[in-house]
Parts: structure tokens; C-alpha cells; sequence
């Protein structure tokens, strides 16, 4: 953990070849790797700088700061700093004898104005996009990878059972989202939840107690109830937890890097029956869902089922929003980001392979009421599923002394 870490050359080299064969399919004769995400994967670094990937060959690891660090982090052969970005094209120029005619970026999340300034300096051919190739590759984590996230499932485990411990009524929200990160933090949880999309904001502090559960739009947009502000209409509030009510804490943490995010119901005194009920039908929605995962299987057809089961249970109207504000996704890829490729979306044709990690979330919303729901994260293996999430897929009815 923490300045002991380091990601192991061989999977470096793993990582590499995996996206140079991709590249090569497709002609790409060069990446520029320069979102921070997408170099630590590659380079093992995270330093601030350029990571030039060729078709063929090692790759050019090219660092404005701090290049020292970037040595002992990086197992990469070829690494120089540079001083400013003009540097790059010389540097790719002089050590592959040329520039290449076709170059990928990441044009998924770099800004319009940086495109515009990396294209007009490197002045190569033709500029595509290579994040396609980045994210396929990510997806796909090796056993060395899964090990990581199953040490971030450990310190979610041990926060899981912190808040059944300290969890009392008379606290608000936002407050007890406070003291299970602060525990979190102490385990090693980096606090920065690292979110690809540009329009979403990674916390750890969702929680929704009683009718702050039941708000619409609780599920695409978490928005908790009273106090929360208008700049930020997310996560905890300012509601008191009281007892005798469901409360869902949507916790989501990350430990060198590895992300997890998982869900479960809690109670202080008693779970109210009818939410109980609830409870229980959200956990046979997602063991559904289990007993479908294996290679092949469309993604779409995972969602499919686990409309079909909530419609079998009776939860058709409460299952993924109230009507007419519904989500139609129960679930996304997990890794070095909080949120991956593939999405468990409605109508999804692409398919389960080996080595995806994914969280899976059915959750029902009770407008004005309550939520209900739970979330796990599972690996796909070559004959159906490993859970990763070590967290008891219970309900935790507490009582506090």
C-alpha cells in the first residue's frame, strides 16, 4: 500500500502488447496517452507527462514533472523529461526515425482547445480516436488486477462493519458519511474517486435515510433531501437518521488506484416490514442476474432478466425509478475508474468475457418514501462468476447501546 506499490513490469508488458495488437488491427501507428488514468495503467506512474505508445516497439514515456519519481515508478525502458509539450514531436521523431500517419488521442475526455493544440503540433496525417482501444483494454483485468480490488473489497468490508457499529439516530447524513470516510481513510482509502465522464462527480458520501431515499431522480442523479445545496444536490444531507427506517449507504472506495462500490440497506432499531420486503426482492433481482452471468452472454439480456424478475416479484413500479423517471442501466464496469466499460444497460449487444469486473446494482425507488436496494461487484470467469465484494449481502439492523 501507499509508497510500497508498484505495478509489476510483466504486467506492464501485458498491458502493452494487449494494445498493440489492437492497434495494429485497426492501423493506428501510434497512441499519445495523456489522461492520468489511462498513463498510470500503461506506465505504472501517474507523474504528469506524455506516454507515446508505437504499433510495434517500446513505448516513450516523456515526463514535465517529476521525472525522478516517474524512474522509480515506472518500469518502462525508454523515459526522458521534458520542459514543455513542443518537445514531443522531435523526441518521437528521433527515436522511431519518424512520425507516424496515423496517431491515436484519447479524444473521449481530452478537452477541445488541447485537441486543437496537440494536433497542430504534432502535424501528423490523420488524428482518430483511440480510447476505444485504451477502454477495451482496461476492461479486461488481469489476476494481478482482481488481487487489488480484492484488497479495496477488504477495506470496504472493514468500513461496512464500522458503520454497523457507530451508526446511532441524532446524527445527520452528511455526518455519518463523515465518520466512516474519515475510518475508511484510515485503512488506506484514497479519497479520490477518479470519474472518466466529464458531467459526473465521484464521492463517498452517498447515503439516503427515510424519504430522502424516495426523492425521484434519486437513482441517475442522487439527490438526498433536506440541506443539500443547489451547486451540489448529491449524496448525504442534512436529514437526521431516525429509528425504525431504511437507510441506503452506496459506499464507494478506492485503494492504489482500484475502485469498489457497493450498496446495503441499514437499520437502526427495526427494518419496517414492507422495506424489508423490499429489501429482500432487490437481493433475488441481483441473484437473478448472477445466475445468468458467463462468457457470451449479451449484456443487455442481464437487464432484461432483472426487469422481468422485479415485474415477477411485484416491484414493476418501484424497480429502477418511479415511472416515468426510470434509469435503464443496473450496473458498470469498476477498475481503475469508478465507472468502466461495459454498462448493464437496456438493449447492450455486446457481450461477457472473462476478466470484466462489474458492479451490480438493482436498486427500487418508493417516491417519497424510501429506497431499497443493494450493490456487489463480481468478476466474470471463463465458466460464469467470482464475487469480489466481500461485504454480506444482508441487511444490517443495528442497535446502537
Amino acid at each position: 500500500m501507499g509508497r510500497d506499490f508498484q505495478v509489476p513490469a510483466d504486467e506492464i508488458r501485458w498491458r502493452q502488447n494487449r494494445l498493440q495488437k489492437q492497434m495494429q488491427e485497426k492501423g493506428i501507428a501510434g497512441l499519445l496517452i495523456v489522461q492520468r488514468v489511462d498513463l498510470f495503467y500503461f506506465s505504472g506512474t501517474s507523474q504528469s507527462g506524455f506516454l507515446y505508445v508505437p504499433a510495434e516497439g517500446q513505448p516513450l514515456l516523456m515526463i514535465k514533472k517529476y521525472l525522478p519519481r516517474a524512474r522509480k515508478e515506472s518500469s518502462l525502458e525508454n523515459i526522458v523529461g521534458i520542459h514543455s509539450i513542443k518537445s514531443i514531436p522531435a523526441l518521437i521523431a528521433d527515436t522511431y526515425g519518424t512520425m507516424p500517419d496515423v496517431l491515436g488521442l484519447e479524444l473521449d475526455v481530452l478537452p477541445v482547445n488541447y485537441f486543437y493544440k496537440l494536433r497542430n503540433l504534432l502535424g501528423v496525417r490523420e488524428v482518430v480516436d483511440g480510447s476505444p482501444l485504451i477502454l477495451g483494454t482496461r476492461m479486461i483485468k488481469s489476476a494481478w488486477e482482481v488481487e487489488q480490488m480484492r484488497r479495496a473489497a477488504a477495506m470496504s468490508y472493514q468500513t461496512f462493519e464500522y458503520m454497523a457499529g457507530a451508526i446511532r439516530t441524532g446524527l445527520s447524513e452528511i455526518e455519518f458519511t463523515g465518520m466512516y470516510e474519515a475510518f475508511a481513510r484510515k485503512q488506506g482509502h484514497g479519497a479520490m474517486l477518479r470519474v472518466r465522464d466529464f458531467l459526473t462527480e465521484g464521492y463517498a458520501w452517498h447515503l439516503l435515510s427515510g424519504w430522502s431515499g424516495g426523492m425521484v431522480g434519486v437513482l441517475d442523479s442522487p439527490a438526498s433531501g433536506e440541506g443539500t445545496s443547489a451547486a451540489f444536490p448529491c449524496g448525504a444531507g442534512h436529514k437526521l437518521l431516525a429509528a425504525d427506517e431504511p437507510i441506503m449507504i452506496d459506499f464507494s472506495c478506492v485503494l492504489n488506484g482500484y475502485h469498489m462500490d457497493e450498496t446495503r440497506m441499514f437499520a437502526i432499531g427495526s427494518m419496517p416490514e414492507r422495506a424489508m420486503q423490499a429489501c429482500q426482492a432487490a437481493v433475488a433481482i441481483h441473484d437473478a442476474v448472477l445466475d445468468h452471468v458467463k462468457p457470451g452472454v449479451a449484456i443487455g439480456e442481464l437487464f432484461d432478466v432483472s426487469v422481468a424478475k422485479a415485474a415477477a416479484l411485484g416491484y414493476a413500479d418501484q424497480y429502477l425509478g418511479p415511472p416515468g423517471n426510470k434509469v435503464t442501466f443496473i450496473g458498470h464496469g469498476v477498475g481503475l475508474e469508478l465507472v468502466e466499460a461495459p454498462i448493464i444497460a437496456k438493449d447492450r449487444k455486446d457481450v461477457l468475457k472473462p476478466g470484466m469486473t462489474l458492479a451490480l446494482e438493482p436498486k427500487m425507488v418508493f417516491e417519497n418514501e424510501f429506497s431499497a436496494g443493494i450493490e456487489d461487484v463480481f468478476l466474470v470467469t471463463e465458466t460464469g462468476y467470482e464475487m469480489v465484494s466481500q461485504v454480506p449481502g444482508k441487511v444490517f439492523v443495528c442497535h446502537p447501546s
